[in-house]
């Protein structure tokens, strides 16, 4: 949905509960797309900053160069 940036500023509160209920708001400026509402990715989006990259990288990785590095 488009909306003007000055029926945004009037309809805020209405923008907000369309976008949590998963609709995509744009927002024009003369015509042209100047913003977009979204709502928040869902939780499992995220990554957990703890243990994330467990197994991933191993320790002797730090002691030598890559490839690209090599020469």
């Amino acid at each position: 949905m488009n909306v003007s940036i000055t029926d945004a500023r009037a309809k805020l509160s209405e923008l907000v509960r369309r976008v949590k209920a998963g609709e995509e708001i744009v927002i024009t400026r003369r015509g042209k797309a100047v913003a977009r509402l979204l709502p928040p990715p869902a939780k499992e989006d995220f990554l957990p900053r703890v243990g994330a990259l467990k197994g991933k990288i191993r320790t002797s990785d730090f002691d030598t160069l890559g490839p690209e590095r090599a020469g």
